[in-house]
């Protein structure tokens, strides 16, 4: 399972920090100041890791819970479903759980040559 908690755990951190970035992006086009957007984007995340740790629900609870019928949360979660960004984070991983095997297998026949 190395490869697997490779991809998720130790490639998890750029995931978070790439989805940060983008919110941040937007936050400055939206009008706010670097340092106001970036500690507006990191409270988000620490808010809702927060609220995950302490639930004993699934993240797709806790999502269907924060999302009101038609406000702005379900709007923003249509056009990342339209986008099919889902599909794309499983790709991700798994490219990243494949790359992990494809070194593994690299040092290891490395370490056979020895």
């Amino acid at each position: 399972m190395l490869d697997a908690v490779t991809a998720l755990s130790g490639s998890g951190p750029a995931y978070v920090f790439y989805f940060m970035e983008c919110m941040q992006r937007v936050a400055a086009e939206l009008g706010f100041d670097e340092n106001t957007a970036r500690l507006l984007v990191i409270q988000t995340f620490k808010g809702a890791a927060e609220l995950a740790d302490q639930s004993t629900d699934s993240a797709e609870t806790l999502r269907k819970r924060v999302t009101s019928k038609g406000g702005t949360t379900e709007r923003a979660l249509a056009v990342l479903e339209n986008a099919r960004a889902d599909e794309a984070i499983v790709r991700a991983v798994l490219a990243a759980a494949q790359r992990s095997r494809e070194l593994g297998d690299e040092l290891g026949s490395d370490k056979d040559k020895d």
